[in-house]
């Protein structure tokens, strides 16, 4: 597995090393002892263990996120696309981070079987760019709801550029979430 940092601090895309052949290819998809001597060579922290893996199907257009969770649970996610194709978007909530507001975007697919690492301090977003696209990702914590919080997917502060060609489908949260300037975000 190879570790590439992306322009925000921390949040590393991660491609594996594919072996094909007349029959088909295998990847290691996850190996802990890897990603952490991987982040460690980059001058990373070590993640937490991962406790939960979570898998979505979404058709082309549902945008989902952007989500984030405060402590005692804050989640650092490691996200992939098995089926279909994703535009997979982190965002530094990190209050007092010389990058704070800032974002990047990744496109990951099946075909190009690309994860994404967001350490906890981001939040993670993505838009669907094919039907029946399935999203997977572990994270370093519990689902807890007292702690999940949104922001708003268009904040004009953070200025993502979606690679939409209509509205988004959004889930009601999402579409009422707060501006970065009104969030209530993990203490620095």
């Amino acid at each position: 597995m190879r570790l590439v940092p992306t322009e925000l601090p921390g949040v590393v895309i991660v491609e594996p090393q594919v072996y094909a052949d007349d029959r088909g290819w295998f990847f290691e998809s996850f190996n802990e002892a890897r990603f952490k001597e991987g982040l460690a060579a980059l001058g990373l922290p070590p993640a937490r263990r991962f406790v939960q893996d979570n898998h979505s199907c979404s058709k082309a257009g549902v945008l989902r996120g952007l989500h984030y969770q405060l402590p005692p649970h804050p989640q650092g996610k490691l996200v992939r696309v098995v089926q279909g194709a994703a535009f997979d978007v982190a965002v530094d909530i990190r209050a007092g981070s010389a990058t704070f507001g800032r974002w990047v975007g990744v496109e990951i697919t099946a075909a190009n079987r690309r994860q994404l690492w967001i350490p906890e301090g981001f939040a993670h977003g993505f838009v669907a760019l094919a039907d029946d696209t399935h999203f997977l990702y572990k994270t370093t914590d519990v689902y807890a709801r007292d702690c999940e919080r949104s922001l708003l997917w268009n904040d004009p502060a953070i200025g993502i550029r979606w690679p939409l060609a209509k509205e988004p489908l959004i889930a009601p949260k999402d579409a009422t979430a707060p501006l970065l300037a009104q969030a209530e975000l993990p203490r620095a």
